[in-house]
This record gives structure tokens, sequence and C-alpha cells, in this order.
């Protein structure tokens, strides 16, 4: 049975059960910013299985991709070195959500185990908790599996955490023949393959209280595991997970690229193996829209590529090879999952950026890891080479370890650390200057922020610091002249964050007035920078807060595009769309995004459409304050890696169209946006594109200003406007003509220059010598050079040519003299008399940067002398 039977059979057989089937989720988790990657079929299901969301359906089933490559669920070190590690794996699942329970989850597992699977029950082994008399009995007594081979583990119970769902389960086992090791589960030798676990089911059961007590769930649950690949090398017979058909083609394809031709091989390396896996889970990630960078869910993709670069340097794979498996592997996995079809040509080119980009890194690495290992006299990599691998060529320290594993090394990673927090160290001195005005500023009290409904607030000064002389020191008053910081206890001023910059207006009383600058936070405190503008102000003040009410409705304005334009992004190039980074200003917005390549014409047009068509329709912009478990669960966007209160700010934009957690300042209405205009589309980082544009009066003006431009180039051109675009074009082509005139003219100058030059060549023991000065530029020199070189075939040719007051020098000789009369030794020679320096081969070399014009000719005719005393 080939393993897109198994996947299609089962997921059939339970929907006869009356499960619904779900397709497989993302690989990025849509709504749980607290774990990294979906990790397990149930996390799709999580919030129905723990009772905090209501289920939709009472009976579920899916086959889920799984990525475990990062933080607590980590296989990455073992894939490749096992039968059954993966980093990508794919699990099928059946659920229940307050519906059925243990007797049907064990009864209609056994009969898919026996009718469908075809195993021998008499080579099943079944493991469960102590605890768990239910399961036992079920597995006995209905089932009817002989008692010695049903065994108590106390490992046998899920958890989420220290308190929450929790649970016992039970899993199922085959004995695969005493040929291969390994005790059965419970026993001190189980960890081998003889008894191979490949079905969890688990029974959600108990909600553990903090003191650890177990109280019965009002709803029972049930989460199965059934590992698909496991289960295909059990189907179709063979030991190791990557002998199935599922990995089958890129393996062989591998292969052949390494011109491995030994089957024995083949089915034995390690870095095969490790190629095939990593593909496949590089390959969904960048599906999912994860492309490589240097942190978060980007930094583990690029981790995975580079692991698998590194196996291909190891087989002797010298170019870049790896984007070409997504094809074989698409052809493998593609029909069940059109994703990797659909995303075929973006997922291949992301894959080959970043082989091209580690190539070097690569080699360099390698080749000094390996001398460093050549070198050693003990097991221990020292610290101090990894760093320097690191620091000086980009080589990371986790394939630094995993060449050292591979030769039962290990590295100094403590010496390594310590390296590192130096280099933090230095950095942190560099900015010392800030981190002691920093020091200074520490608060006891929190802001009450009331800007979201009111700019004008009645406030108390309980906090001043004078920056008169560049660092902030406490103080009791500020008098007019003064710069400083005002804290208040609260305010209408917004501090920066999100990507939005601070308020500036003014903070006032009866004795003075307080210009603000800038408003920034720092301890949940807003800190107002400016400068006391009348009068004096005093701590313990009452005062009143005046927003620039101006600047904020244009600073609202972009704030508000920022989060149409990211839900457009979305909807225009692909749910891989992460927000990397933003800036909101009053006269312009800026949004960086993850996408690896440059958008056209049409999709720039596209988005601006979808933001203004919102625009148009004019919505209330909602805000909803609500606990943070309950936002993520509606669906609200937040940023991966973002730390959120447990209390946060739902900002709902265009009735549903873009839904995110956001503290800043919006608009009340879309319509207030006026309209948005993309002047700027860039990359900033290699996956990274970065959007910038306008809203409201400054879309306005831009649109104004380039009528005008419009306008001043019609004149320019004596043409209307429409016919600008032919008129330039016509312009380029006969521009491109008269070039093409030029440079035909300019050759035959050369070869006239060059044919003069050759007729005047001095003969000197039977040798052609041409020195002269020729005027254009270095490349009209190069030009005259060759025209003489195809001339003369046993020949000296020295020549000069002066730009913007430097001295360029040419020196060549013919192949038969490279050895008696060296170009390198005779352009040395001639620079040396005028100021120039350089080098090059022994046919060919240059100098340039020479200043002394007045000894040119002198050391242009002493060649016919250097050459007369070499070849007597």
């Amino acid at each position: 049975m080939r393993t897109e039977e198994i996947r299609r059979t089962y997921l059939e057989y339970f929907r006869e059960l009356d499960h619904k089937v779900f397709p497989s989720a993302p690989l990025v988790p849509q709504n749980d910013p607290t774990i990294m990657f979906t990790v397990a079929g149930m996390v799709q299901f999580k919030d129905q299985l723990i009772g905090a969301e209501t289920p939709t359906v009472r009976r579920a089933a899916s086959c889920q991709l799984c990525l475990r490559a990062g933080g607590k669920h980590n296989d990455l070190e073992n894939v490749g070195y096992t039968a059954r590690h993966h980093t990508l794996f794919e699990m099928l699942g059946n659920f229940s959500f307050g519906d059925y329970f243990k007797e049907e989850a064990i009864d209609w597992a056994w009969k898919f185990v026996m009718d469908v699977l075809d195993f021998d029950r008499d080579q099943i082994w079944i493991s469960v908790h102590p605890t768990d008399d239910v399961a036992r009995d079920l597995w006995t007594r209905k089932i009817g599996i002989k008692a010695e081979r049903v065994v108590d583990h106390a490992d046998n119970f899920w958890e989420m955490g220290e308190t929450g769902p929790c649970g016992p389960n039970t899993e199922i086992f085959l004995d695969q023949g005493p040929e291969l090791e390994g005790g059965p589960p419970g026993s001190p030798n189980e960890d081998g393959d003889r008894f191979l676990e490949f079905w969890n089911l688990v029974f959600p059961q108990f909600d553990r209280q903090p003191d650890g007590e177990l109280v019965p769930l009002a709803a029972l649950g049930i989460d199965t595991g059934l590992g698909l690949e496991r289960t295909a090398a059990l189907i179709q017979g063979v030991n190791s997970n990557y002998e199935t058909d599922l990995f089958s083609h890129v393996i062989q394809t591998t292969a052949r690229i390494a011109n491995i031709r030994d089957p024995n091989k083949v089915q034995q390396e390690p870095s095969l193996k490790v190629i095939a896996d990593h593909i496949r889970s590089c390959a969904f990630l960048i599906s999912d829209g994860v492309l490589p960078t240097n942190e978060g869910r980007g930094y583990v993709l690029r981790r995975i590529i580079r692991r698998a670069l590194r196996h291909g340097y190891k087989l002797g794979i010298q170019d870049p090879f790896f984007h070409t498996l997504v094809g074989p592997l698409a052809e493998s996995m593609g029909e069940t999952y059109r994703s990797l079809t659909d995303n075929l040509e973006r997922i291949s080119t992301s894959i080959q950026r970043e082989e091209e980009k580690f190539a070097k890194t690569l080699r360099n690495g390698m080749t000094l890891l390996e001398t460093e290992i050549e070198n050693l006299s003990g097991k221990v990599i020292d610290g101090e080479i990894a760093f320097k691998l690191y620091d000086t060529y980009g080589f990371p320290l986790d394939l630094t370890e995993d060449v050292a594993r591979e030769k039962d090394l290990t590295v100094d990673c403590d010496s390594f650390n310590e390296l590192m927090e130096l280099q933090r160290i230095r950095a942190r001195a560099a900015s010392q200057f800030e981190s002691k005005q920093d020091s200074k500023l520490r608060f006891d009290t929190e802001v009450e922020f009331e800007g979201y409904h009111s700019l004008n607030v009645a406030s108390l000064i309980t906090d001043i610091f004078k920056t008169s002389n560049g660092t902030p020191d406490p103080v009791d008053m500020l008098n007019e002249g003064d710069t400083g910081i005002l804290v208040l206890d609260r305010t209408g001023f917004y501090g920066e964050a999100g990507g939005q910059i601070g308020d500036t207006g003014e903070i006032s009383s009866s004795t003075g007035t307080f210009q603000v600058r800038d408003t920034q936070r720092m301890d949940r405190q807003f800190l107002h920078y400016g400068e006391v503008t009348r009068g004096v102000l005093g701590k313990g003040e009452t005062v009143t807060t005046q927003v620039d009410s101006i600047r904020r409705q244009d600073i609202a304005r972009n704030h508000t595009a920022t989060h149409l334009l990211h839900a457009a992004l979305k909807k225009v190039l692909g749910p891989h769309v992460q927000q990397r980074g933003s800036l909101v200003t009053p006269d312009r917005l800026r949004f960086d995004f993850s996408h690896d390549q440059a958008l056209t014409q049409d999709e720039v047009e596209a988005l601006e459409d979808l933001v203004n068509a919102q625009i148009a329709l004019n919505s209330e912009v909602k805000t909803d304050v609500m606990p943070y478990d309950e936002a993520i669960a509606s669906g609200a966007v937040a940023m991966f890696g973002e730390k959120y209160d447990d209390v946060v700010r739902v900002l709902d934009v265009g009735n549903g169209f873009s839904v995110e957690l956001c503290g800043g300042t919006h608009v009340l209405y879309v319509g207030e946006i006026g309209s948005l205009k993309i002047y700027a589309e860039t990359s900033i980082a290699a996956g990274t594109r970065r959007i910038e544009a306008v809203t409201g009066r400054e879309a306005q003006a831009r649109a104004r200003s380039n009528e005008r431009t419009l306008q001043q180039l019609a004149r320019v051109f004596q043409t209307q406007t429409s016919e600008l675009p032919n008129r330039v074009q016509s312009l380029i082509e006969e521009k491109a003509e008269l070039l093409q005139q030029i440079r035909s003219l300019s050759q035959q100058s050369h070869a006239d220059v060059g044919k003069e030059l050759v007729a005047n060549a001095v003969e000197i023991n039977g040798v052609c010598v041409v020195s002269a000065q020729v005027n254009g530029d270095a490349k009209e020199m190069m030009s005259i050079y060759d025209e003489i070189a195809s001339k003369l075939p046993c020949r000296v040719v020295v020549l000069s040519v002066e730009v913007h007051n430097k001295i360029q020098l040419v020196c060549g000789v013919s192949k038969d003299l490279r050895d008696q009369l060296r170009a390198d030794k005779l352009v040395t020679f001639v620079g040396v008399q005028v100021g120039a320096r350089g080098g090059g081969t022994r046919e060919l070399a240059r100098a340039g940067g020479g200043t002394n014009s007045s000894a040119l000719a002198d050391a242009l005719r002493s060649v016919e002398t250097w050459v007369a005393e070499r070849t007597t």
C-alpha cells in the first residue's frame, strides 16, 4: 500500500464514521503565537479540545503537516541518523469534542489496524497508564489482546502544562520481529527498533488545578495521532521511513546529482536522508509564507536550508542543487498538497537565492573548520575557532556543532558564548551615553493614557527632568528656555510605539507653557520631550495637555491605511505576507513585509484599488478591548514574537477586512483617510520588501506635483502629456542609434591609431616594441592595445593614458616572450618612474594612479632599453 493510499483510506474510514475531514492547517499557527510551528494534529483543534471555543463539529479527522525544528519541539540534530526522526512529518488524527470517548476511540482504531492495515494481531502490543483501568480493560476484555502484551507505562500521560487539561493516553506498537534489536514498551531496551509505536490515543479527561488536584472535565475529548511515515514503513516492510515511496524519488534524484550509483550507499548514506527530509520542511514552510531571515521562523528555515547545503557539500556537490529538488518533491506530494505545485516557482527561487548567498560562506567555513579539525590534538573544538567561523565568515555555530558531532567531537560552547558576550559588551559600550541616560529615568507610577478619546486632558506633573546639559537630571522646576522631560499622571499625548511616532503639542498651566517636541514610552510611562517657551512649570503642578490635532489626524490616517495595506497585501500576494516593520508619520507611511520578489505594476495597482475601495465604503473603525486569548481565538492578527498584555485592544477596519491587535491611534471612519497612493516599492533585505505611501492631503499634494511635472515635460518635449511615453521612447531609440554611430567611429579611430603604432614599431633583437601615450580613457587604451596585439606576433607593448590627471599604464608581451620579458616586471619598472602602482600576469599587467606626468615621456622611452638589456 502506497503512502498516498494510506492517507486517503484513513480519512475515508473516519469520514464514514461521521467525522468531518479538515485539510492540513498551515505550518505557521494562525491564532496561536505561543508556538512557533504546528507541531501536532491537535493544534488547529486546540481551543475546542480545551473548551475555550464552542466546537463547530463534534467529530473531526485530518492529515496534518507538522514541523519540529525549533525550541521545545526540535528533532533537527537526529534527522538523517535514525530511521524515524524528521523535521516535517504527517500526522493522521481523529478527534472528538465531547462526543465519543475511550471505548469508541479504541474500537475504531483497532478495526482500522486489523481490517485496513491488515497487521497480525499477535504482533500488536499496547501501553497504557497505570491508573487507566478503563483502557486496560477495553484492550484485554473487549479487543482480546493478551494481558501480557498490555503494558503499564508511567509516561502514558498527556498534559499541556503544569495546569489545565490533561489525561492518560494509550499507544499501539507493532513487533517487527526478533531480527531487530529492542524490547517491548516499558522494558529497559524499549528504545530499539523492534517494537515500533505508530498510533497514540490521548484521552483529555481532567483539569489539573494549581494544587495538583485532577478535576474531571465537563466535556471529555479524544485526540489521536497516527504517524503516516512510520505506518508506511511498516506496511511497505522496510526498516526506515526513508526507504518508503514518500522519500525515494527525492533521494534517488539527489544521489544522481552526487553521482552515487551504489544502491547500498544510497540506502545507507545519512546525508541523502538529511537532504530528503529538509527539502520537505523548507518547501512547505516557504509555501506557507516563511522566508529565510535572521530571526524567528525565518531563522529556523535558514538553518534547515544551510544544514542541507552542508550535507550536499559533504557529498561533493559544488553547485547549487537544493532548489532543484522542489520539482521531484512536488511530483511525490503535489497531488495531495496543491500548494506545492501552485507555489513551485516561488519556493524554488527562494531556496536558490539562499543557496547562492551561502555558497561562499560554506566553502570558506568548511575549509577552515576541516583544517582546524585535522590539526586538533584532543576531542574538543576551541570556542575561539567556532567564534572566528561565526564572526569572520558567518558560519553558524549549529553547523560547526553538526560537523563536530559527525566526527565524534564537541565544541567548547562556553568559550564561544563568553566571546559572544564580550562582543555584546563592546557594542553596549558604544552606546554608553544612552545607557547612562536611561538609568536616570525610573518611575513608580503608571500613566493613564486618555488620548483615544480626548486630546485636551487635565493632568498633574509627577516628574521633571532637565536635559539642558545633554543628560536627564531630576529637578523640581523648569524655567523659560530650559529643555527637559515632563512626566504626567494622565495624558492625551501618544508615546511612540508600534511604528507610530509620538505626538507633539503643548502642555500648559497658568504659570507656563511647555512645547512638546516628541513623546516616547518607558516603563509604562509617557515621556514628553520639549522646551519651556513661557514662564515656569513645577513638579506637582496641574496642567492641560493640548495635542496638535491636525498632526494627530494625519498620523491616524496613515496608521489606519497601514492596516488596510497589510490586509490587502495578504489578499493580492498571498497568506505568506507577514509584517516585518512599519513607520507611521504625519506625512507618509512605510510598511515592511515578507515577500521574495519585486511587485509588478499590476500588483501595486491592485493594492491601491483594494485599499481605496475600502476607503470609499467609509465604514466605522471599531475597537474592542478583550483578553488576549479571546482576541486570538476571534481571528485577530498578532505579530509573532511581540509581547502583549493579558488584555489587548483589537482594531477592526472595514467590517472584518482587517482585524489586528493594535494600541495606536486611528480615524473614526475609514473615509477620513481620503485616498492612498503608493509611491515606492523596494527591497530592504533578502526576502523583505518595503512599501512607502501617502494618504489624505499628502496624496493630493503628490498627485498635483506629478501633474505639474507631466505638464512641464510636455512643454519641454513639445507634445501632449498623453504622448509623452511615445516621445521619450523615440528619443531613447535616437540616442541608441547615435551612440552606435559614435562607437563605430571610435572603433575605426582605435584601429587607425593601432595601425600607425604598428607601422612605427621598433625592432630590438627580433622583438617588436611599441611604447606610446594615447588619447582617451582606459577602455579606449585597451581597445588600441588589442588592435596592436592582433597585428604583432612577437611583441612588447606599453601604452599610457592620462585621465583626470592620473596616469594609467598597460603592458603586454606575446606568449613566447612571457618568461624572458615579464609584463608584471615591466609595468613595475615603468610605473615607478611615474608614480603608478599595479600588477598582473606575465603576459598582461596594468598600473594606475601615476601623478608624475613630466617623467612619462622618458619612462616610455626607457622601455626600449629595458627590452634590449634582456634580449642580448
